[in-house]
């Protein structure tokens, strides 16, 4: 690799690297705070909430990566057009390769890293985090008998405990139940305890109100009492893994007898091609890139900058492969638009730089560019300079 080469490759990674953490960090906060209500309300400690946070990132990585290179390159270049520096490396005679090779190197060895994450860490993941939110799930009915404290254990039932004992013995035991519209359910217990075998709250030398929609309520003491949440616990604490949680072997032959397979057979042949497409997003979106900001141009020249021209077509790109992956799940057919998106934008771009053509925006539109730049004062009239000066 040429001295220049290895220049412009360090420029790129350490941009790419200073886009990709902030950014990494932002979306991985958002989607680990989303699990902070779930780590406290099941007593879990800090450890299984970094544990969880951790878990998410592998999900978080393939999404970025694309448009952390895009960001990277065009700004890496384009400060490289700034200084006169691709003017220099123009004049000088050398090639457009040694400017497209270094960024190639980088989106290569950046689309095999997401290969390996979109097929072999992010499922692992994505099975590890569905298994402990289980887990936390599951934990919850002894979650929910700490001192003092209404918890909700699901939609319209609550629970409060007015004392811990030795033994596991419950003191001050409320219970209100309001998941039949028919009816709403309040217990109270001097005492109890919980039944770990049967995921049960056993409460004794209570009562137990039942109020009407007409507003009558009827009151039934008791002496030994079991509120069952045994349908519930089970349910919550089964581990529900899709197609997004498969790796790449089990989704090219999946299990006829998985139940998830069963549901939505498409949805594991949407998800296979979504692996066979997304990985190369970092290479196609570095060829995008490439084409708006690798040549050599003046200050003078109305154009759009080059991040935000390179980043509107990578969203849309991304779009529409989105929305051609989510419909593949509904119907066949999608899948080809899955490949002909990337691979047709990824010609043009080959086409545009081994034509060595610039993507210029047209007279006309130019000129009305230039006009509405005026207008915004984001840019001196033709001229204005030379008045000025005289």
């Amino acid at each position: 690799m040429k001295l220049i080469e290895r220049y412009i490759l360090r420029r790129a990674t350490t941009m790419f690297l200073a886009t990709l953490l902030p950014l990494m960090g932002i979306v991985w906060t958002t989607q680990a705070l989303t699990n902070v209500n779930l780590v406290t309300d099941s007593g879990q400690s800090i450890f299984a909430f970094l544990k969880l946070a951790t878990l998410i990132l592998p999900s978080v990585v393939p999404i970025i990566l694309p448009f952390a290179l895009v960001i990277g390159v065009t700004q890496t270049l384009s400060a490289m057009n700034t200084d006169s520096e691709l003017t220099v490396l123009n004049a000088a005679g050398s090639s457009r390769m040694s400017i497209i090779r270094p960024v190639i190197y980088l989106a290569a060895g950046l689309s095999v890293l997401s290969f390996a994450i979109d097929n072999f860490v992010e499922p692992y993941s994505r099975v590890a985090v569905r298994r402990m939110i289980a887990t936390a799930h599951a934990d919850l009915l002894s979650a929910v008998v700490q001192e003092n404290a209404f918890r909700k254990i699901t939609d319209g039932l609550y629970v409060q405990v007015g004392a811990r004992r030795s033994g596991g013995v419950l003191q001050g035991i409320f219970v209100a139940d309001s998941r039949n519209p028919n009816f709403e359910l309040v217990y109270y217990a001097r005492e109890g305890a919980v039944d770990e075998e049967s995921s049960a709250l056993v409460m004794k030398d209570g009562e137990v109100h039942r109020k009407l929609p007409d507003g009558g309520v009827s009151v039934i003491k008791f002496d030994s009492y079991a509120f069952d949440l045994t349908d519930m616990t089970q349910a919550v604490g089964e581990a529900n893994i899709r197609a997004k949680d498969r790796d790449l072997f089990y989704l090219l032959n999946p299990d006829p007898d998985d139940p998830a397979y069963k549901r939505a057979p498409l949805a594991f042949t949407a998800e296979l091609h979504k692996r066979f497409t997304e990985w190369t997003y970092p290479l196609l979106f570095a060829l995008i890139a490439l084409v708006v900001s690798s040549d050599a141009r003046s200050h003078r020249e109305a154009r759009v900058h080059p991040m935000i021209s390179a980043l509107g077509a990578a969203l849309v790109i991304r779009w529409m492969t989105f929305y051609a992956a989510n419909s593949a799940e509904d119907s066949i057919w999608f899948v080809p638009l899955m490949y002909f998106v990337p691979l047709a934008a990824g010609a043009f771009a080959i086409h545009q730089l081994v034509s060595n053509r610039r993507l210029d925006i047209p007279m006309t539109w130019r000129e009305k560019l230039s006009e509405l730049m005026i207008r915004l004062r984001f840019m001196r009239p033709a001229g204005a300079d030379g008045e000025q000066a005289s």
